[in-house]
């Protein structure tokens, strides 16, 4: 390499960083001033009731809320403070990994720019979901695993049982690292002396070990979680529809122009023009492997765009491949040069426009979209007005009959307010029962008013009477009107603690 060209390879490096430190302080100011997700709202709950796991995820999640918040307290920016920093040391796993893996600084560069640029990383490290923790740690993975081949040490093998454990107490799809780790080992002769080494086995121990708290939390609950989540991968219904969804929602997420690069890393690593194999096959081991079982979910039930997450590193990795070594025809090097120069400010601009569409309706004209149920606007003063009415109603409790709107109404509503789900008592096993007195009394019930008077009101309450309506806006756009009853003299128990349908086959 020459002067002229190490100097601007550095000075490519340092600008990317600087894009990337400057998009992180972005993502922080979007996180401040939009408000949180039911989903972000749940497990903001969870962050207030540890545990070692959970009906729906295991713990990581609320974790990473808990030590946001008690650096920034109970608000949005506190509920995304640490995942959005987490963006850092995960940009850095990857940079590394791609400099390891294929010995170009300007493709570590351009990877660590790409995943900062999907809306994956930028909106996955945003809005708090296992799917945030998740990303972080496969970016780890990736790393170790490519210090074991760098370094030929063994030792290296317990940061990667480190990570994969990290993974796990994510989510449970982190379980798919180990057949895709065994899968490199196996496929790339010069890695096959690992199999008759104590190393990668002692790795596997210590990410069991980390995991054990999700395990044991599970066999003191009848094992609901895996069997709610494990049991997805059960064809019951074959319903192939949903496969058609999975490449444009991963070309949106993606955005773009990553994708097609993406791809096209992904086409030339198989053919084998960049790389040694053992790089090659961890990429493509790390991709393929979670595709094809997400392939096979498509069959009978949606997948969520924000599911591929643990792909993302080796992904962009690949696209890395696509944009500085694999020789391309003419027309081909053309679509990767349009790709390489367009894809950051693609990315920054779909981000920013997510952002505001998310927080004010414009780019639709204040028309409903995919946004507008999941993102907490027009809570706040929606919260208000149930406050109100449980004053002039005298409730000791709010009771709502999903988790979203249960948790929306705890975060919104004032500190120590009673909030409660009577159903599905399986998502707040880790939480303390209310006092029975508080159950006794008078309580508001808060419902979306389409939906009427439902048969457990009916036939949990004497009494009832609706005592007002609100309703949630975003600018003029009525998102949802909801309805406030004073309900008493319960008839039966006000928990309905009948056991959660994994449990009752």
């Amino acid at each position: 390499m020459t002067p002229a060209a190490g100097a601007d390879d550095a000075r490519f490096v340092r600008n990317v960083w600087l894009t990337v430190a400057g998009l992180v302080v972005l993502r922080l100011i979007a996180a401040a001033v939009t408000p949180i997700t039911f989903d972000e709202a749940y497990y903001w709950m969870w962050s207030k009731h540890l545990a070692g796991g959970y009906y729906d995820h295991p713990p990581m999640v609320a974790w990473v809320i808990r030590l946001g918040t008690l650096l920034a307290g109970d608000r949005e920016l506190g509920v995304r403070l640490v995942s959005v920093l987490l963006g850092l040391p995960m940009t850095y796993a990857v940079y590394r990994s791609a400099e390891i893996l294929f010995g170009s600084v300007r493709a570590a560069a351009t990877a660590a720019l790409l995943l900062n640029v999907t809306l994956m990383a930028a909106v996955g490290t945003l809005i708090v979901t296992p799917d945030a923790p998740l990303l972080v740690a496969s970016s780890f993975v990736l790393f170790f695993c490519a210090k074991v081949l760098e370094t030929g040490r063994g030792v290296w093998w317990l940061a990667v049982g480190a990570a994969v454990g990290a993974a796990l107490l994510s989510k449970y799809t982190a379980m798919f690292f180990g057949a895709a780790i065994l899968i490199w080992l196996v496929a790339v002769p010069k890695l096959r002396p690992w199999l008759a080494s104590p190393w990668p086995y002692l790795g596997g121990l210590l990410a069991f070990a980390i995991f054990s708290p999700v395990i044991l939390w599970n066999a003191d609950h009848q094992w609901v979680s895996f069997i709610k989540q494990l049991g997805r991968a059960r064809i019951e219904d074959f319903r192939p529809v949903y496969i058609a969804e999975l490449i444009p929602t991963q070309f949106a997420f993606a955005t773009p122009l990553v994708f097609i690069l993406g791809v096209m890393g992904l086409y030339g690593l198989a053919r084998r023009q960049a790389g040694e194999a053992p790089a090659r096959v961890l990429v493509e081991a790390m991709v393929w492997l979670i595709v094809a079982y997400f392939c096979w979910h498509s069959l009978h039930a949606r997948v969520e765009a924000n599911w591929f997450a643990p792909i993302y590193p080796a992904f962009v990795v690949a696209a890395a491949a696509a944009a500085h070594l694999v020789v391309w025809h003419p027309r081909e090097q053309r679509t990767v040069a349009f790709c390489l120069r367009w894809a950051a400010p693609a990315g920054i601009v779909m981000f920013v426009a997510l952002i505001v569409q998310a927080n004010t309706g414009w780019l639709s004209g204040y028309r409903r979209d995919a946004t507008v149920r999941s993102v907490g606007v027009g809570w706040q003063p929606l919260a208000a007005a149930v406050e109100d009415a449980r004053k002039r109603a005298g409730a000791s409790c709010v009771l709502a009959m999903d988790y979203g709107t249960t948790a929306w109404l705890s975060f919104y509503l004032p500190k120590g307010t009673c909030v409660l789900q009577p159903i599905q008592r399986i998502r707040w096993v880790n939480f303390p029962e209310p006092d029975p007195r508080q159950l006794s009394g008078t309580q508001l019930f808060v419902d979306e008013a389409q939906i009427g008077l439902r048969f457990y009101v009916t036939e949990t309450f004497a009494a009832i009477a609706k005592i007002g309506e609100a309703e949630r806006r975003r600018g003029p756009l009525t998102i949802e009107t909801y309805a406030f009853y004073a309900v008493s003299r319960p008839q039966r128990e006000v928990l309905d603690r009948t056991p959660p349908p994994e449990l009752q086959r």
